[in-house]
């Protein structure tokens, strides 16, 4: 099994796998009541971009560490899909939904850092 910093490199580098971009981790371990211990928020410029990115998300986390989704979400209209993966949910947006449900706001409470886009 790999430890939760080895999970969440995982994660970024399969979103950037697919060009996925904005990508912000949402460490949410010292909130109360948080529904998990981090959000990774990314974009996808399209709806056939964020489908491309959740679908190359799942698999390399199960090629690669074994781990699939307990549930997700959003797949039909691909604006916004969420894949939870016990302590970390997994959100790719459109850019217009991100702005639109803003959670970093919601959860500006919590330890955010944003990772630099990389060319």
């Amino acid at each position: 099994m790999i430890d939760k910093s080895d999970s969440r490199q995982l994660i970024i580098d399969a979103i950037r796998d697919r060009k996925g971009h904005a990508i912000t981790l949402v460490d949410l371990e010292s909130v109360p009541g948080a529904s998990a211990r981090a959000f990774i928020i990314a974009e996808g410029n399209s709806v056939t971009q964020v489908g491309a990115i959740a679908d190359h998300l799942e698999e390399r986390l199960l090629d690669d560490a074994g781990l699939k989704p307990y549930n997700e979400d959003g797949r039909r209209n691909a604006e916004w899909i969420v894949m939870d993966y016990g302590d970390v949910w997994v959100h790719i947006f459109l850019p217009e939904a991100r702005q639109r449900y803003n959670l970093e706001e919601l959860w500006n409470d919590a330890a955010i850092t944003d990772y630099p886009e990389l060319d």
